[in-house]
């Protein structure tokens, strides 16, 4: 029995600690994203600094080798004048430059091929950090939806229904309301248009009887009344 009880505890403390994970699941990536940007940064610092170490040694190699140059014509010119005491030191100094020279060849040979690894590896990982931001991104939206989706229940899409057809009816009214004023424009309009003619000015704006009689008479093929 003791021990179906600290098996069950266990179940509780691991079925908790899913349920919290699973809350601030979106908190807990966040926090992973700054600590992989941070890692990387500092990946990527250190790449920087290896590939600069590894400059600074071209350049020393680059300066052994025109001191050796300078050594070997020395020594040249010591030998055609009888000097083979200057022309021997020269020629050791000479052997120990040569010998750096070929150590840092070698060290740069292993070298190139660790930084190669080393760019590669920072390549992969800024890659993947770039797919991981993203993916932030887009569960984040999702998460605001299904929240949101979480808190919009039957209520709220009534609200929204009824908010629908408020605006649907305040549509109309506008609608109404701006034909009703150019109605009335018209009518002003042609009120002042009516008292013009009325008074001689301007054509009649309706017909009389009497214009209507002659263009029945036209049609019947008589002459105009008199």
């Amino acid at each position: 029995m003791l021990k179906l009880h600290n098996i069950l505890a266990r179940g509780n403390v691991a079925r908790a600690t899913e349920d919290l994970y699973d809350r601030n699941a979106l908190l807990i990536l966040d926090q992973q994203i700054r600590e992989t940007r941070a890692a990387l940064e500092r990946s990527r610092r250190a790449l920087a600094l290896a590939i600069a170490g590894d400059q600074a040694e071209a350049r020393r190699a680059a300066e052994i080798d025109t001191r050796a140059a300078d050594l070997e014509g020395r020594a040249v010119a010591a030998l055609g004048a009888g000097r083979d005491d200057l022309a021997s030191d020269a020629a050791e100094a000479i052997a120990e430059l040569e010998a750096e020279r070929r150590a840092i060849a070698e060290a740069r040979t292993r070298f190139a091929a660790e930084v190669a690894r080393i760019r590669a590896t920072v390549a992969d990982a800024t890659r993947r950090q770039a797919e991981l931001e993203r993916g932030r991104r887009v569960a984040g939206a999702t998460e605001a939806v299904r929240r949101l989706s979480a808190q919009t229940g039957r209520a709220d899409t009534a609200t929204l229904r009824e908010a629908e057809a408020t605006l649907a009816r305040l549509r109309a009214l506008q609608a109404e309301a701006s034909d009703t004023e150019a109605a009335l424009s018209e009518l002003d309009g042609a009120d002042i248009t009516e008292r013009l003619a009325r008074e001689g000015f301007g054509p009649r704006t309706h017909p009389t009887g009497g214009d209507v009689l002659e263009r029945l008479r036209r049609k019947a093929g008589l002459a105009p009344a008199a």
